[in-house]
């Protein structure tokens, strides 16, 4: 008996110091817990709690997979996200992580989804540095906790006279606010990050690249096996096979792969000069047909440039740059009207929205209504089918995109209903009006606070 009790005791001592597997113990609570920062290149939080973000997307999706609840826990800067991990209070984090020897002590990294490039960025007219020799006597200040520090610590090996200042407080976009505003020479944002805040300071450049090719992933907790972590590189590799992975990616930074300098400046310099004249009108509109403002104000601007008068070679008018038999559709007598454009420029999208399928979820809806704006909703249509000829998904503004290029090819558009179109025109219209809409959204979160210096400064650029 005392043999057997001593077995027992042993078994229950064994069970107790070995916890099941870490994806067992996801399926058993039936909830994921996930940390990850308040960041554009991770999650944010919208109107009403509703969530965004290329991570959350992801670990959403991963959560559905799995057939439990997501539970997110947000933190302010990345220096964060490792703690909560140590501590035990997430399965995984979901940060953008880039895999670093010194975060490898602490946890474990699975499958890299993405690769970004580290820049030095540096405000135009300060002068560009050629090598890191250029800046050993200029201001450099980075995220403190990031790989941006690893970096610069393995550089000064090489550079021993390379300084820089860690902040465990801000975050990159708030570094670059500060690069724009002249107060310190030089921060490192990776690609995703500056692509995505360039557009709100067009006088940012990258002076040197750091690192090309830098790979981010999860990570999941030390010890506690690799169950949940060989569960979820299966699943982000099936994401990458099936193109999920690359139309969360467009979704989330497509709108800024193409970059115009001078039209960035000359768009916050009409916000300030040209907007205020129709924005009242803009948001009447965006209320009576259920669209928000501001992307009725991006359809203007890529319009019109905001000037009432504005004609077109082929004869479009007004602001919204509506057609003759457009107006007439709509039961408009005066094009140029600015009321009238604007109002008649919100029902016509509004009509395109309505047209798009019910089986294509939002942004990619918005998407293609604006490409039917422009180029018409039956090219739409007759890309989408070559999209299906092809083994794509006619619902991913992804793929649509690529197809309508190719309405301008004859073996293509000769097999199609509505035969010839300029397909590029709607693609590159789209982009433009994503990066306007997201511009406008930053200009407007933060009225009432002084634009940045380069913002305000103007340029003799005629509009066009």
């Amino acid at each position: 008996m005392r043999v057997l009790a001593i077995i027992v005791l042993a078994g229950l001592v064994g069970t107790c110091s070995s916890p099941p597997p870490l994806l067992d113990q996801v399926l058993d609570v039936g909830e994921l817990r996930v940390v990850t920062r308040l960041s554009p290149t991770a999650l944010v939080e919208g109107p009403n709690g509703r969530r965004s973000g290329p991570e959350y997307d992801l670990v959403q999706a991963f959560a559905n997979d799995l057939g439990v609840e997501l539970v997110i826990e947000t933190v302010q800067s990345v220096s964060e996200v490792l703690p909560v991990m140590v501590e035990g209070n997430a399965h995984l984090a979901a940060a953008g992580l880039s895999i670093t020897p010194a975060r490898r002590e602490f946890v474990n990294f699975g499958h890299p989804y993405d690769v970004v490039d580290m820049h030095l960025i540096y405000k135009l007219g300060t002068g560009k540095p050629r090598s890191i020799d250029d800046v050993l006597d200029r201001s450099i200040e980075v995220v403190a906790g990031t790989s941006h520090v690893d970096m610069l610590a393995s550089l000064q090996e090489i550079y021993p006279d390379l300084t820089w200042v860690e902040n465990a407080d801000v975050e990159v976009a708030d570094l670059l606010e500060k690069v724009a505003a002249g107060e310190i020479d030089f921060t490192i944002a990776d690609s995703t990050e500056f692509n995505i805040q360039r557009h709100f300071y067009p006088d940012l450049r990258v002076a040197l690249d750091l690192e090309i090719g830098d790979p981010l992933a999860w990570a999941f907790p030390r010890d506690t096996g690799d169950t949940l972590l060989a569960r979820a590189d299966e699943f982000l590799i099936e994401l990458g096979r099936d193109g999920t992975l690359a139309r969360i990616k467009d979704r989330y930074y497509g709108f800024a792969d193409e970059f115009d300098y001078v039209g960035t400046r000359n768009f916050i310099r009409h916000y300030e000069s040209r907007l205020p004249r129709y924005r009242k009108t803009f948001e009447e509109a965006g209320e009576k047909f259920g669209v928000d403002w501001r992307l009725l104000a991006a359809i203007g601007y890529q319009e019109s440039h905001w000037r009432s008068q504005a004609v077109s070679p082929t004869g479009v008018r007004g602001i919204m740059m509506l057609t003759e038999d457009t107006a007439r559709y709509l039961g408009i007598d005066d094009r140029v009207d600015p009321t009238n454009s604007i109002m008649g420029g919100a029902e016509f999208y509004a009509r395109q929205t309505e047209r798009v399928a019910d089986s294509v979820d939002e942004p990619d809806r918005t998407w293609m209504a604006l490409a039917a704006y422009n180029v018409g909703f039956n090219h739409v249509k007759d890309a989408r089918q070559i999209v299906a000829w092809q083994g794509g998904n006619p619902d991913a503004w992804v793929d649509l995109s690529n197809a309508l290029p190719l309405l301008a090819q004859r073996k293509w558009y000769s097999r199609v209903p509505f035969g010839y179109a300029r397909g590029w025109e709607p693609v590159l219209y789209v982009n433009n009006i994503r990066s306007y809409y997201n511009i406008l959204k930053w200009l407007t979160a933060n009225e009432g606070e002084p634009l940045p210096e380069d913002a305000e400064t103007t340029a003799e650029v005629t509009s066009t």
